[in-house]
C-alpha cells in the first residue's frame, strides 16, 4: 500500500477542507509528497498528528493554529422555520448528509454529518448552526473509526455521482447542440442573413469542441 493511501486511512474523513486541501485524500497525497505538514487536521486532533507521525516517521508537532483547533464533534442543525429550500447547503455537503429539494424544507441526517461546517457559509439566511455531540470528547475520541469509514464511503459515492451527472449533462447539451447544428437555419429565427447563420454555427461548433475536450480530460 502506498504511503498516501496509508495516510488517508489514518485521517478522520470529515472532508472539511480545513487542512487547506479539497479533501482528505488530497491532503494525504500532499503529506506523502512532502508538500504539507502532518499537523494540519483539526478534526484528527493531537491523536491524529500522532497517527500520522507514526506512519511518516516525522516528529509529532502541535496542531497548526492556522488550520484551526481541536474541538468536540459537532453536527449541523437546520432551523426548519427559516429554511427557504434553496439547496445551496445540499450542494456543498461532502457526504450528502442533508435531505431536501428545491423550495422544500431541508433536514440533516445526523449519522452522516461530519461537522465539516461547509454548509454554514453556503446558507444565505444563516439558518444552520452547529451543535456539539459531547463537549467532553474531542478529536478521534469524539469521532470513532466506524463514522470515519462511513463518511469516506459516502464521500467517494458522492464524487462518483457528481462525475456521472456532469457527464450526462454534457451529453444532453451536446445532443441538443448537434440537433441545432443539423438544421441551423430553422433554429436561426428572424434572419435570412447567411453571415449570422455562420456565426451561430461557429459558436455551436466551438462549444462542442470544448465539451469534447472536457470529456477527454475526465476519461
Amino acid at each position: 500500500m502506498s504511503l498516501a493511501l496509508r495516510i488517508n486511512d489514518a485521517l478522520p474523513q470529515t472532508q472539511c477542507t480545513r487542512c487547506g486541501y479539497p479533501d482528505c485524500q488530497r491532503y494525504a497525497e500532499a503529506i506523502a509528497n512532502g508538500e504539507a505538514g502532518i499537523n494540519q487536521c483539526p478534526p484528527g486532533g493531537v491523536e491524529g498528528v500522532a497517527r500520522l507521525a507514526a506512519i511518516t516517521g516525522q516528529a509529532i508537532a502541535p496542531l497548526n493554529p492556522d488550520n484551526g483547533f481541536e474541538g468536540p464533534r459537532t453536527i449541523a442543525i437546520i432551523d426548519e422555520a427559516w429554511c427557504i429550500g434553496c439547496t445551496l447547503c445540499i450542494g456543498v455537503c461532502p457526504t450528502d448528509a442533508i435531505m431536501g429539494s428545491n423550495k422544500r424544507m431541508h433536514t440533516v441526517i445526523e449519522p452522516y454529518c461530519t461537522g465539516c461546517e461547509l454548509c454554514i457559509p453556503a446558507c444565505p439566511i444563516d439558518c444552520i448552526s452547529l451543535e456539539p455531540v459531547d463537549m467532553a470528547l474531542t478529536g478521534w475520541a469524539a469521532w470513532p473509526q466506524n463514522l470515519a469509514d462511513l463518511a469516506r464511503q459516502r464521500y467517494d459515492t458522492r464524487q462518483v455521482r457528481l462525475v456521472r451527472e456532469a457527464q450526462e449533462n454534457d451529453e444532453r447539451l451536446q445532443a441538443k447542440a448537434l440537433r441545432k447544428l443539423a438544421d441551423l437555419p430553422a433554429h436561426t429565427k428572424g434572419t435570412d442573413n447567411a453571415a449570422e447563420v455562420d456565426r451561430k454555427r461557429a459558436i455551436i461548433e466551438a462549444a462542442l469542441a470544448k465539451a469534447k475536450a472536457r470529456q477527454a480530460t475526465q476519461a
